[in-house]
């Protein structure tokens, strides 16, 4: 999956298409992700001991394929293509600027 944690990323189908967020979690079994501020639900939590119940927001899975990474150079939605540095590493490069995403 070339998605990973806290990259910044462009909805790019939905009800929240054109939305920008950093990504909370990924799931590469699913090929899910989970955006912050993206894709929000409301879910009804019943009252433990410990915590208050009633129905809270919280944002739900996507899958991978809705989302494209934003560079962080040339601030464009890509899918960014993999290469090998010189020291033998796989590293994510943009197709637009040619440079790496941190």
């Amino acid at each position: 999956m070339i998605i990973k944690k806290k990259d910044t990323v462009l909805v790019l189908a939905g009800k929240d298409k054109g939305k920008k967020g950093e990504v909370k979690s990924v799931n590469p079994t699913k090929n899910t992700v989970v955006v912050t501020g993206v894709n929000m639900i409301s879910k009804h939590v019943k009252p433990s001991q410990n915590k208050q119940g009633g129905i809270v927001q919280m944002e739900a899975a996507m899958d991978a394929s809705n989302v494209a990474i934003v560079c962080g150079k040339c601030k464009k939605a890509m899918t960014p293509k993999v290469q090998i540095s010189a020291d033998g590493k796989k590293v994510r490069v943009c197709r637009k600027c040619n440079e790496p995403i941190i």
